[in-house]
């Protein structure tokens, strides 16, 4: 199962229908938790989303809007006896921050901190870019290989079936028949994570050919200099950044509590990204990964240079 669980939308004052930000990424066995804000252990009631589903932790940056739900959801995995080990990321500059949190959540939990700094590789297939906020602030981005799709039909016209089919796929032939022959490629999904930042290299980066981008869209692009003075992105921007990037479906977030309707920001978007799903977010909304893209993929953005594209992993 792949699909995002939306537990939280509001940017840093929650609302009555709105909490803090929290972000539940199923991505087959792993469940990657993002910038769990105060109320997240609630949200995931209401959610019913299990703690004993989070492998993985990763904060953008250490506002308390970002990370203050932290100590909570500790306590609770540890509550839930919680076995496995828990990965949490963060930038390196939060240490502080960080291990007071942690430091006033129940032990039990096998917790490993992984701090980060500059654009990196964190875990297989897990990457970070530096973003453009007032405090040191990374994007996550997830990226599954390219592969290739089996063909029932030529599959059974070889006479490949059962056990055979997956010795054939370890190890790309089988009496005579090549993987090649009985598959077409398949490319590897792609999510990314960009919060609270001003348009920025980083950003572009992690959208990049995404099937799903989850983007900060904290102000109307009426209150376009508020954005500049806070460094975050309007509504126009981040449907400017998904269109840029090609991706496949934008889903926005963080909305200032000073907009009760959200509707003209998901239009404002739109506006931008003609070409791609635009869904404005509201807690406790769940979002599938859209399907697979027909090989092969759009190549939306060309930049010549460092940090041009990111290598494809996957998840360990």
């Amino acid at each position: 199962m792949r699909e995002l669980v939306v537990l939280g939308t509001a940017s840093q004052v929650p609302t009555r229908t709105r909490n803090h930000n929290g972000y539940l990424l199923r991505w087959d066995g792993d469940g990657l938790l993002f910038d769990p804000g105060e109320g997240t252990q609630r949200q995931m009631i209401h959610a019913g989303v299990s703690a004993t589903s989070i492998t993985r932790i990763c904060l953008t940056h250490v506002h308390g809007d970002h990370c203050y739900g932290l100590p909570g959801v500790l306590s609770r995995m540890a509550l839930d006896g919680v076995a496995h080990p828990v990965h949490l990321h963060y930038p390196a500059s939060g240490e502080d921050v960080v291990r007071a949190l942690v430091s006033i959540s129940s032990p039990g939990i096998d917790l490993r901190l992984h701090p980060h700094g500059g654009s990196a590789t964190v875990a297989d297939g897990l990457e970070v870019r530096p973003l453009k906020h007032r405090i040191e602030t990374y994007g996550y981005r997830l990226t599954e290989p390219d592969g290739r799709s089996l063909l029932p039909d030529r599959l059974a016209a070889v006479g490949i079936r059962g056990p055979d089919v997956g010795r054939l796929q370890r190890e790309g032939s089988l009496a005579g028949v090549q993987l090649n022959d009985v598959s077409i490629p398949r490319r590897g999904q792609r999510f990314a994570f960009v919060m609270d930042t001003a348009p920025c290299e980083g950003a572009e980066d992690l959208a990049d050919g995404v099937d799903l981008l989850v983007a900060e869209s904290t102000f109307s692009d009426d209150d376009a200099a508020l954005a500049g003075q806070y460094r975050h992105l309007t509504a126009g921007q981040a449907g400017e950044l998904a269109g840029r990037a090609g991706a496949g479906t934008l889903v926005l977030t963080h909305f200032s509590s000073r907009y009760d309707d959200v509707t003209l920001l998901a239009a404002q978007a739109s506006a931008c990204a003609t070409q791609v799903r635009v869904v404005a977010a509201h807690d406790l909304q769940r979002v599938a990964l859209p399907e697979r893209r027909r090989w092969p993929a759009p190549a939306p953005r060309t930049r010549e240079g460092p940090g041009s594209s990111l290598p494809n992993k996957t998840m360990g």
